[in-house]
């Protein structure tokens, strides 16, 4: 067998590693998930408070019928509600409801502590290099 060369280990330890901080961050936001404090977090500081399902999907690199599986409960606890596009009665809309927003200020709250104790202050300058590589990374794997 073939070793692997450095990208193919490269993508190897980013799948890891992002199952390994997903499981704590799904354990310690309490009581929301990566992906619904994802969902809630762009909802959050998009334009008028609203995005289209696609839009979000495109935005959290999920599949449109991934976003509304993950929508769907959210909005039966009343974390996000979803509304008809005034222009256009066939695109729905999906808005940070109340509850939403208070479970996202909590989680917010909950995210830093974790990732103060995850990533050193000095990384900072690493961090933001590394995430201009990851979004880079994303744009070219579309």
């Amino acid at each position: 067998m073939k070793k692997a060369n450095e990208s193919i280990k490269f993508i190897l330890e980013l799948a890891k590693t992002q199952a390994i901080v997903g499981r704590r961050f799904d354990c310690g936001l309490g009581g929301l998930g990566l992906n619904e404090f994802t969902i809630l977090y762009h909802l959050s500081v998009a334009s008028e408070g609203k995005m289209r399902r696609i839009d979000l999907a495109n935005k959290i690199g999920l599949t449109a019928s991934g976003v509304t599986r993950l929508l769907l409960p959210m909005e039966k606890i009343g974390l996000v509600k979803s509304g008809a596009s005034e222009s256009d009665a066939r695109t729905r809309f999906v808005m940070i409801a109340p509850g939403g927003s208070l479970k996202l200020k909590e989680a917010m709250e909950r995210m830093e502590l974790l990732l103060t104790e995850m990533i050193p202050l000095r990384k900072n300058s690493e961090i933001k290099k590394t995430a201009e590589f990851l979004a880079d990374l994303g744009m070219r794997a579309r």
